[in-house]
């Protein structure tokens, strides 16, 4: 009998990297240790907090699973609060940035790691967010959108690498006057058919070639 060596599971992906980590090293490697493992700290903390877990954190990348998209999103945004604050009290070229990025995707666990596409889309989400922001995929989106006090930025969708289909994404706006905000998606209308009898049809014919005529 054969047992299965990987389970699957659904689950609340976020991913995070410090922007310009590479530039802060070579200018200061031992004050962006510094930083870096403070702000590590901070992170774990919200993130547990939050009922996250912290799966792996290799150089300045984070990655979290939550049982809870509602808990992702909201561990996200106050992780960038808390590291705004700590980066007001450095100088400029020192502060220390994260952009974040939160998917809801199915994948495998091996251990304690996981893998999958919907990790590989957390990442990619990360990647088209700002230092200090937070951007989600269309997934994370349908699950928040009425539960949570924040507003949200369509930004299309994007063909990322590795990635079959195109991702939708969003960026969350934090700021208290954007809350329930929706900014950028279009409301796709349903066009309703009505049966008309012949009459009414050469009536309404009738009626657009006038028009036509008249534009014209």
């Amino acid at each position: 009998m054969t047992t299965e060596r990987y389970g699957r599971k659904l689950t609340a992906i976020l991913s995070a990297d410090a922007k310009g980590y590479s530039r802060l090293m070579r200018e200061d490697e031992e004050a962006t240790v510094r930083t870096l493992t403070a702000y590590r700290e901070v992170i774990e903390t919200v993130i547990e907090k939050h009922r996250g877990r912290v799966v792996d954190s290799p150089g300045d990348n984070v990655l979290a699973e939550f049982t809870s998209v509602v808990d992702a999103v909201r561990s996200a945004v106050e992780i960038q609060e808390e590291l705004k604050a700590r980066n007001a009290k450095l100088p400029e070229g020192r502060k220390m940035e994260f952009r974040i990025g939160v998917n809801l995707g199915d994948v495998i666990e091996d251990g304690e790691r996981i893998y999958g596409d919907g990790v590989n889309i957390a990442a990619r989400v990360e990647g088209l967010a700002e230092g200090g922001g937070v951007c989600i995929s269309g997934t994370v989106y349908e699950h928040v959108k009425d539960k949570l006090a924040f507003g949200y930025e369509s930004l299309g969708e994007h063909t990322v690498k590795n990635i079959a289909e195109p991702v939708r994404v969003y960026r969350v706006l934090m700021e208290p006057e954007a809350a329930g905000r929706i900014i950028g998606e279009k409301r796709l209308g349903i066009k309703r058919w009505k049966w008309m009898a012949p009459d009414e049809r050469i009536h309404l014919e009738t009626c657009r070639q006038s028009v036509s005529h008249i534009a014209g």
